[in-house]
């Protein structure tokens, strides 16, 4: 199964491959990484987004917000899961996510053991 997370923040990459790495070593999961909105949105097209089940996104990047990168996954992908997370906990955030189709909503610092079991129920899911 396929992930992507995004994130301006490139050192969030170290930190996942580590947090999934015995995940991504059994080869139940594969994780990419884009570092804007526009990025993610290009890999999709480009690497076929039938692969990704499952979008990460930060809300606060420069140019395209998370939740414009939400809102154009979902018109162009709906079967693409995608959860929201923030450093801002702020309930108008909560809500715009929620409304736009995210599936879960994080607040940094990410609580990988909340992630790791909203990705179990992917598995789950993949495989009904």
């Amino acid at each position: 199964m396929k992930i992507m997370i995004v994130d301006d923040e490139q050192d969030v990459e170290i930190l996942f491959l580590q947090k999934f790495r015995k995940e991504i070593k059994a080869q139940k999961l594969e994780v990419e990484f884009a570092f804007s909105g526009k990025e993610a949105l290009e890999k999709l097209q480009n690497s076929g987004s039938t692969k990704v089940v499952y979008v990460f996104s930060d809300i606060n990047m420069p140019g395209m917000s998370g939740l414009e990168l939400l809102e154009e996954i979902k018109s162009k992908y709906p079967n693409i899961q995608v959860s929201m997370i923030s450093a801002y906990g702020d309930r108008e955030n909560y809500d715009l996510a929620i409304k736009s189709g995210a599936k879960g909503f994080f607040r940094k610092p990410v609580n990988f053991a909340s992630l790791q079991h909203e990705i179990e129920g992917l598995f789950t899911q993949k495989r009904t």
